[in-house]
């Protein structure tokens, strides 16, 4: 089955400095019926003024990804991290006990576009994590390259949580096939461009979510920048 989530039926909040639609509910945007799907609870599209960004700030008991589309997000935070992420770099950061990290668009002359992704873990008061990975474009070329995971596999970031994240580029005659297991469900967001999910065409913004399928299928890209979240 699949439910579609078209990218204007998000909550939006323009701040000024800050232009975030919401897939799910999120600070002043509340909508009972789209709470998250599992334990994926936060999909943000932000797009940052330049020289702007979110001041120091506390986290606990959440793993938190960011994906960059455009720009450039520097990081710092308790643990001691801290560096600047660009396009093709995921950000993985696991919270647990509490951290407090500031991001900011260090570009005095461009926007930065980003997704960030909060999923629930499945412990919690652990010692917060940082770690952050470059993908290429050729690892995402016309296939769905699995950045975050439970286990490593693949050579993706642990997260404390049964589930994985795969991103691809897709256009023109270039497809991909994920299978899902027995039980398992997944969430497919198009950051960029336009696709077909399952038979199902998306652009830009727009979501579907998949239960009681066997795989995602991926089609007829343009231009498409696709993230896939194999859920519990």
């Amino acid at each position: 089955m699949l439910t579609l989530r078209r990218s204007n039926e998000r909550g939006h909040a323009n701040h000024g400095w800050l232009d975030s639609y919401h897939t799910f509910s999120f600070a002043n945007y509340y909508d009972p019926d789209h709470m998250g799907f599992g334990p994926l609870r936060v999909i943000n599209d932000d797009r940052i003024a330049p020289s702007r960004g979110f001041g120091t700030h506390g986290h606990r008991d959440m793993e938190i990804i960011t994906y960059v589309l455009e720009g450039a997000v520097a990081h710092k935070d308790s643990m001691g991290s801290g560096s600047t992420i660009r396009p093709g770099d995921v950000q993985r950061m696991s919270a647990g006990r509490g951290v407090l990290h500031s991001e900011f668009n260090p570009l005095d002359d461009a926007q930065t576009h980003l997704l960030q992704i909060w999923i629930e873990p499945d412990v919690t008061g652990i010692e917060p994590e940082y770690e952050e990975q470059r993908v290429p474009e050729a690892d995402k070329r016309g296939r769905l390259r699995q950045v975050v995971s439970p286990d490593g596999a693949d050579g993706s970031m642990r997260i404390h949580q049964d589930a994985r994240l795969y991103v691809g580029l897709f256009d023109g005659a270039e497809q991909a096939d994920l299978p899902l297991a027995a039980g398992r469900r997944a969430w497919v967001h198009v950051a960029r461009g336009k696709v077909t999910v399952n038979g199902q065409a998306l652009s830009a913004g727009d979501a579907v979510a998949l239960t009681d399928e066997t795989a995602v299928r991926i089609s007829g890209g343009e231009q498409a920048d696709v993230l896939v979240f194999d859920l519990p």
